[in-house]
Order: structure tokens, then sequence, then C-alpha cells
């Protein structure tokens, strides 16, 4: 892989990461046009999604630092209370990512490398599940909540429903956004509230699945070996220029997403998932 190469994939990387168009779908369709080879892939798609980590905890540090600051405060003193009323914001929030997680670490821990496996290299699989994304972002446009209704807080039960959503969106070609994102407002959720918790529960996951990555590149057991072969390392520079392009990108995609939830115009990014779908399974 070039820097060229590096540049493009980072600057797809950090733009469909947070958009709801899949990210890891249109690294593949990325990778299938620019005729990059898959050995030595895994080093990069480490490097830029840790990158789209940093630009979300960039963009949202002030929420991040006050979640931290407020989840380390005493409980309500009050013994009346239940467990659950006697944590502050910022601790119950921290709690709704926990729960968040809890489906989302089953499928990493035990079915992700079968799921890989199977539909990592089908760009028709790819082009399905784009066409499954668009029918999700579709619905969140015709079933719009009413905004008197819109619940103001997201419920644990909400929280883990959005996180089966997440654990869904391991398919190439499901946007993990769009999917929990559509999820969450078909739920009738706040949408701001929705975009902030979509994007701040996947940090864990993607750091924790990072580490056990880290794990197979520098010590590759016997098994990894066996499916994958010896990869071939990617240059120093192209992952430099691939972290910085998925940072810059991310960023800039990341703020921009947030305001489009707010105004609700998911339906643009369904119709592009949809003529992506089709161009994935017709032509490429």
């Amino acid at each position: 892989m070039g820097e060229l190469e590096a540049l493009i994939l980072g600057v797809v990387q950090g733009l469909t990461e947070f958009l709801p168009v899949s990210s890891s779908g249109h690294l593949q369709i990325g990778q299938h046009l620019l005729g990059v080879q898959e050995t030595g892939g895994l080093t990069f798609d480490i490097v830029v999604h840790v990158a789209t980590v940093l630009a979300t905890i960039t963009i949202f540090r002030k929420e991040i630092w006050d979640l931290i600051c407020g989840f380390f405060k005493k409980l309500n003193p009050d013994k009346n209370l239940t467990l659950w009323n006697r944590l502050n914001d910022a601790q119950r929030y921290v709690v709704l990512i926990v729960i968040s997680m809890i489906p989302i670490g089953i499928v990493g821990l035990c079915f992700k490398d079968k799921v890989e496996e199977i539909f990592a290299s089908s760009i028709v699989v790819v082009g399905v599940c784009l066409m499954v994304t668009a029918c999700l972002l579709a619905l969140t446009h015709f079933f719009k909540a009413d905004e008197a209704k819109e619940k103001k807080e997201i419920s644990p039960l909400h929280a883990f429903i959005i996180g089966l959503a997440q654990s869904i969106a391991v398919l190439p070609g499901l946007s993990r956004s769009g999917s929990t994102i559509a999820t969450g407002l078909l739920l009738g959720n706040k949408r701001e509230n929705v975009a902030q918790f979509s994007f701040l529960m996947v940090i864990p996951p993607i750091l924790g699945e990072a580490l056990l990555d880290f794990k197979h590149i520098f010590a590759p057991s016997a098994e990894y070996l066996a499916e994958h072969g010896a990869s071939t390392p990617t240059p120093a520079l192209a992952l430099i220029v691939g972290f910085v392009a998925a940072f810059i990108s991310g960023c800039f995609a990341c703020k921009w997403m947030v305001q489009l939830i707010k105004k609700c115009k998911l339906i643009y990014f369904a119709i592009y998932c949809f003529i992506m779908g089709i161009v994935c399974i017709t032509l490429l």
C-alpha cells in the first residue's frame, strides 16, 4: 500500500465511520477499486479505526471530561431512592454505555472472526448490507417520532437494544452509526441524544478490538497464521498518512453528522446506500 492509497482510504474511513454509510463496507470497496492487497491490511485498518476514535474524543472532549468527573462523585445519600435514582447523570450515562457494550462484547469475542471469515471478502454481501442500511435510514424518515413525545433520556432497555443494533453491524456494509442512530430514533429518543450516545458508545469496543488485533499482529497464533498467512507490513509512512487523513476527515464528519441528525436529513444517506448497494451487486 502506497501513500496515495493510504490517503484515500484514510479519508474514506474518517468520513464513513460517522456518516451512516458503513466504514467497513466502503473500506472494502475502496480496497477493491484501488487493487490494494489484503496482506498487511489489518494493521492499517486498526490504525485508521483508532484515528476515528481519537476524532470522537476530540469532538466530544467536554462531554467526556464531564462524564469522567461526574462518575467519581458520591452517590445521593437518600437511601429511600432506588440505586438508579441515587446515581447522578454522568454515572447513569456511563452505566448505559456499559449496558450497550454487552451485545457487541459477546459477538466480538465469540463470533466476530467467524463472521469475517464468511463474509469479509464478498462485495455482494457488502451490497446487500448497504441496502439493509438504506431501509433502516428510510424508516426514520417515514416514521418520525413526535418531538413532544420524544424521550428526554435513553433508558437502560433502549441502551441494550441500541447495543444489539451495533453488534449486528459487524457485517460489512451494515453501518454501525446508521444502525444505532436509526434504532435509537425509532425507539422514540431525542435526535441529539441518540447522535451523541451512538458516537460515545463505540469508543470502548473499538479500542478493545484494536488491542485484541494488535495481539495477532505482534504475537500471531498458529491458527491465525494458518487462516491469514504471513502478512506484509504496511510502510510506516503510509500508516501515518492514513492515520492523519482518517483523524481530520473524522473530526469533520462527526460534527457534520450531529447537525444532520438534528435536522433529520438521513433520507439522503438512505438513497446513497441503496444506490451503492445496487452498484456493488451488479457492477463490482
